[in-house]
């Protein structure tokens, strides 16, 4: 049955979190073969090194379920190196479908510690300690793969950084059909924005609301056309989704992250991720008497965050290219 948690109150309204999938039993797989949480297969012939990241928030758990039926089902590279990795596994341990939102991170958020300053420097946590583990492993990958689902409505997509790459990539793989090319929060660096990632090709994939079968379904479908356009798996292992019906995809540049200012920072209506605002200079927020508007027509949301603290993300503006 699925398990409804106590309503988020956003800027707009209440959203009712129901867990609609299960947490995949990670016990036999929490060693790793490289790291504690990392395994990592070679093959004989040569290729690129790509990795798979689940797990990067603790309650994300749709990728975790991916990634657990890929390594139950023995699936191995035919060339180059697969690699798939369970990253915040002490938040992960403490997932509470009743509480769903809790356990995103323990001491701080894991996708916002990913330059050289903050990982070389002197502060302290826990998600601290398990980056800095992981970042020799990261720094010998060529094509990474982060996946991610959303708390707030909006349709799927994939974030490349300012990697041409990354988007180059991504608008091949086509699922999601959307692609946005962005600078990361003022909060810290993502993943995908670490140096050496940062130049190579780096995806993160939001592939839906958080706790649904559906968004499960997209990381499977976005993950095979990756395993399959990188060369690493074969093509037809039973294992990969099928491939998707051809769509068109659409590269989206950012053009405008705001962050909000104040704790009175509110949309003025619900906006889903993924809506277009027809015309420049429409009001979208206020952020406690300061509006925010549409800086130019066809102004793509890009994942707008209906309850948002001071410096955090609020929402971001994009215009669609090519």
């Amino acid at each position: 049955m699925p398990r409804t948690s106590p309503p988020v109150q956003g800027g707009s309204g209440l959203l009712r979190l129901e867990v609609q999938i299960a947490a995949p039993d990670l016990r036999p797989f929490l060693g790793g073969n490289a790291l504690p949480g990392v395994w990592s297969f070679a093959a004989e012939a040569p290729g690129p090194h790509v990795a798979v990241v689940a797990l990067m928030h603790g309650n994300e758990i749709a990728g975790a379920v991916v990634l657990d039926r890929w390594l139950r089902a023995g699936l191995r590279p035919v060339r180059g190196r697969l690699s798939l990795v369970f990253a915040n596994v002490d938040a992960y341990a403490r997932f509470d479908p009743a509480d769903p939102t809790a356990s995103r991170f323990l001491d701080e958020d894991m996708n916002r510690l990913w330059d050289e300053e903050t990982l070389e420097g002197g502060r302290r946590s826990t998600e601290l300690r398990r980056a800095r583990v992981l970042r020799p492993f990261f720094d010998d990958v060529d094509i990474l793969f982060d996946l991610h689902s959303m708390l707030w409505p909006s349709d799927p997509l994939m974030l490349v950084g300012r990697s041409a790459r990354a988007a180059e990539l991504a608008l091949g793989l086509g699922v999601p059909p959307l692609v946005v090319s962005d600078q990361g929060h003022a909060s810290g660096r993502r993943l995908i924005d670490y140096g050496p990632l940062s130049r190579r090709a780096a995806i993160l994939v939001e592939a839906g609301s958080h706790w649904e079968t559906a968004t499960i379904a997209t990381m499977e479908a976005s993950g095979a056309a990756l395993l399959r356009a990188s060369g690493v798996v074969a093509p037809e292992h039973p294992v990969l989704a099928p491939p998707a019906a051809p769509a068109k995809p659409r590269l989206a540049e950012v053009t405008r992250t705001v962050a909000a200012r104040t704790s009175a920072f509110a949309f003025v209506q619900a906006f889903r991720g993924g809506e277009v605002v027809k015309r420049r200079n429409t009001l979208i927020a206020l952020d406690g008497e300061a509006e925010i508007r549409s800086p130019h027509d066809d102004c793509l949301l890009v994942m707008p965050s209906l309850r948002t603290m001071p410096g955090q993300t609020a929402v971001r503006l994009a215009r669609f290219v090519g």
